[in-house]
């Protein structure tokens, strides 16, 4: 056999471009074929192989003794007995062939290796799941578990030359990738059973098999952390967004939500953006941390995390870190002992082991509260607007960050036809290169000047509207004063009109004629009209005569309509 063995047109884990892997005694290697980094594999560090068909043609998947996992798609199907041999004589692995379940079928059996998660059907693997892929996995349901997936962007920063593939490097092959997938697993089931092993009673090994199944698979994919490695822990801490209470676990290169149904852990490379900003309420502080990628729950992306603190809560914490690696890894970043306001304390640990400055709303803006949030609203959802030094923040839901840099201009309008358009106005933002705009509504009329006189400070290009709408009212409050003065002559006029007819007895001699009207109208009886106590004593002399009776209801309607009259 040669000394060296070469295959073209090979694609490494899952990449889009194919290159050449060559086999040695030692190991192998791959390199792309457009150039670029080359990737080795020592032969100590071989610890199986096995041969399947792919999607390239037939692949070669390498399992590694430091539990990773290598694949090597785009081999011929006559290359099986060449690469058996190779791994026989240099890697004394034989090269084992494993055929697949292509039955379609989505009920079978999980079973946890060493490198991988599988899934059997008929005890065959439908397909694998490479632990460094998992980034993490959640309790979705009842009987439910989802499982995400590393996303691209952070397997292009794990991804190393010669080194075991950090987590997502497969999954930076390409544009479009899974990134969830959920798994029903009902019933329930036993460690014994699950491992093989002896232990306790019944009742103390039986559990739920989706119980059992997320924390199998939390210590496979090292997703959770040990106790002992914690920094520090913050209990209980009240998020606005996503909605709901977690505790914070804070470790050293990672930290960790832990709540009633979704666990998180994000590593400090993400943090972004990291902002302290006080309530208007003057009891709470917001801890707004900006994420890139975003957290995923689901199909929902929250690009920002939003927690609330009491201003007056105060904490004690000991960090669990030895004087060494405070004077050395974390020197002037973190103290040993804190003795603070909450928000403080986890706004310091958070600077110190992810090394972000920390961002504070700008000194140039209050409000006319001489406060630094403005109450406003995005649509329907209400929060407070910040002024940064370098940006705009809207928190708490949707949070919203736009950067003076990507701003275009900005008019203030006040909605027309709105009831409290006179005490309140809009902002609209509108960014550059046709990205769009945003709308922030109802803000306090007050708080106007002391916006247009910082967005001028900041160089921003400043529209008011409002200006213009008050010159245009302006003049046409001047059009109604002087068509007002016309009407108040004529106004005049018919007060003196009115004087004078109050000067004439028309009025009484009115009333006077109303009753001779009134009985006018029944001038059958007109006589006895004249009388009411006549009436009633032919009433009672004459009650049986129908024609007195309908004399005397005759009688009793005009007396009615003299009173209302």
């Amino acid at each position: 056999m040669a000394a060296i063995e070469s295959f073209d047109n090979i694609h490494l884990d899952l990449s889009r471009e194919h290159g050449k892997c060559r086999f040695a005694e030692s190991g192998l290697g791959w390199k792309p074929a457009g150039g670029g980094d080359t990737f080795t594999l020592d032969a100590g560090n071989i610890g199986g192989a096995q041969w399947s068909r792919a999607a390239r043609g037939y692949e070669v998947k390498i399992l590694q003794r430091s539990s990773g996992v290598i694949q090597l798609d785009g081999f011929q199907e006559e290359d099986y007995e060449r690469l058996s041999k190779i791994f026989k004589s240099w890697y004394s692995t034989n090269l084992e062939y494993k055929e697949h379940s292509v039955r379609g079928w989505n009920w079978g059996k999980a079973e946890f290796g060493k490198a991988e998660l599988s899934f059997n059907v008929q005890n065959r693997p439908a397909f694998e799941i490479p632990y460094s892929e998992i980034s993490n996995t959640n309790l979705a349901g009842r009987n439910e578990i989802a499982v995400e997936f590393s996303l691209g962007d952070s397997a292009k920063a794990n991804g190393q030359n010669g080194a075991t593939p950090g987590k997502g490097r497969k999954a930076a092959a390409g544009r479009d990738q899974l990134v969830e997938m959920r798994f029903y697993i009902p019933g329930t089931t036993t460690r014994k059973e699950a491992e093989g092993g002896d232990a306790g009673s019944d009742a103390e090994e039986e559990k739920n098999a989706v119980t059992l199944f997320y924390d199998t698979l939390i210590e496979k994919a090292e997703i959770g952390e040990m106790a002992g490695d914690t920094i520090a822990t913050f209990l209980d801490v009240l998020h606005l967004t996503p909605r709901g209470r977690f505790d914070i676990d804070m470790y050293d290169t990672s930290f960790r939500l832990r709540g009633k149904t979704y666990d998180y852990k994000i590593q400090y490379e993400a943090i972004k953006k990291f902002m302290v900003l006080p309530k208007p309420d003057d009891t709470h502080f917001m801890l707004c941390i900006g994420l890139d990628p975003p957290l995923r729950q689901g199909q929902t992306r929250y690009p920002f995390i939003v927690m609330q603190f009491k201003q007056d809560e105060e904490v004690t914490l000991d960090l669990n870190l030895s004087e060494e690696e405070l004077n050395t890894k974390y020197k002037d970043r973190l103290q040993a002992h804190y003795e603070q306001p909450l928000h403080q304390v986890v706004a310091y640990v958070f600077k110190g082991l992810a090394n972000k400055k920390i961002i504070a709303p700008a000194k140039d803006f209050v409000t006319h509260r001489q406060q630094y949030g403005i109450k406003c609203s995005i649509k329907a959802s209400e929060g407070f607007l910040y002024c940064l030094e370098k940006a705009f923040m809207f928190v708490p839901k949707p949070a919203t960050y736009i950067s003076y840099e990507q701003t275009q201009s900005v008019t203030f309008s006040r909605v027309s036809g709105a009831v409290s358009a006179l005490s309140t106005f809009d902002i609209t933002v509108h960014m550059k290169s046709g990205a769009g705009s945003q709308q922030f509504s109802n803000i306090n009329r007050e708080d106007l000047k002391a916006l247009e006189d910082f967005f001028k400070l900041k160089g921003l290009r400043v529209k008011n509207e409002i200006d213009e709408e008050s010159t245009l009212l302006a003049a046409a409050l001047r059009d109604e004063d002087m068509a007002s003065s016309d009407d108040e002559v004529v106004g005049g006029k018919a007060d003196r009109g009115s004087a004078d007819e109050d000067e004439e007895s028309v009025d009484e001699d009115f009333q006077a004629e109303s009753e001779s009207e009134v009985a006018e109208e029944f001038d059958s009886n007109h006589e006895s009209s004249g009388s009411g106590s006549d009436e009633s004593d032919v009433d009672d002399e004459e009650d049986e005569d129908d024609l007195d009776e309908e004399e005397e209801e005759e009688e009793e309607r005009p007396k009615k309509k003299k009173k209302t009259g």
